[in-house]
């Protein structure tokens, strides 16, 4: 585990998406019945699945600091090439980032999304999951 005791608090933001390609008669399915399987709702069970999942980060990356969350959103909407997009945004004062927590959320969210839809298909493929950006510490950072 990287020592941190040196370090100052700030404030440190961090934002991760990942994408789902759901094939379209899925996606079709899913907005005819308001994102609902026989589960339940599609989004908000990956939406308090990735929260969840953001908040034991230090339980699941081994050397990962644990760190108690002052905040973790989850958004998910589909995008014009009809995936599903989730991004997770993860925010503290402390002594180190949050970009794992963020990446964790969004990832656990992704995987979620697949669990609840695989009954219609398994052709739905987690394409990609990032940091987008990140503030405090030592430099910000920001995918263009």
């Amino acid at each position: 585990m990287v020592n941190v005791s040196e370090k100052k608090i700030s404030k440190r933001t961090a934002t991760a998406t990942s994408i789902v390609c759901i094939p379209m008669e899925v996606l079709e399915k899913l907005n005819n019945d308001e994102m609902q399987t026989k589960k339940g709702s599609v989004f908000q069970t990956a939406i308090i699945a990735g929260i969840m999942a953001a908040k034991k980060t230090g339980e699941l990356i081994p050397l990962c600091h644990p760190l108690g969350l002052q905040n973790c959103t989850i958004n998910i909407y589909i995008n014009r090439q009809n995936e599903v997009v989730i991004d997770c945004t993860a925010s503290i004062e402390a002594k180190t980032g949050v970009e794992m927590e963020a990446l964790v959320g969004a990832s656990v969210a992704a995987l979620t999304v697949y669990d609840m839809c695989k009954s219609l298909s398994h052709d739905i493929v987690i394409k990609e999951t990032k940091l987008i950006q990140k503030t405090g510490g030592k430099r910000d950072f920001k995918r263009t």
